[in-house]
């Protein structure tokens, strides 16, 4: 009986074995999850306002100024655009990501306009 007990968990052990092979992500999937990828596009400053209105100002002010999230007013003098969009992205500390909520173009967008912010 404890033979088949023991081959039923063997068995058990390497079948779980052989989903999470699948199923794990891949080194370039976790190295693409550390550093994203900031996409080019074309600064739209009503565009970022917009999408920043609808996301930022609950945390950051209405004037950026901050709130629970720090002041962004001028972000810009520290942080480069792609810093700015992998934050955005990954979030960081009390920022949630936004990857899930917004497009990368978006994120783009809202990280170049944030960045000319000096």
């Amino acid at each position: 009986m404890q033979k088949w007990i023991m081959s039923g968990l063997l068995f058990i052990a390497c079948a779980f074995a052989i989903v999470l092979i699948f199923t794990l992500p891949g080194k370039e999937e976790v190295a693409q999850d550390a550093k994203p990828t900031m996409p080019k596009v074309t600064l739209n400053a009503s565009a970022a306002e917009a999408t920043m209105k609808a996301n930022c100002i609950s945390c950051h002010g209405d004037q950026l100024e901050g709130k629970i999230g720090p002041n962004l007013q001028k972000i810009g003098g520290q942080l480069t655009d792609e810093q700015i969009f992998t934050t955005i992205t990954k979030g960081n500390g009390n920022m949630p990501s936004f990857k899930d909520k917004l497009k990368p173009e978006e994120i783009a967008n809202v990280a170049m306009f944030l960045a000319a912010k000096k």
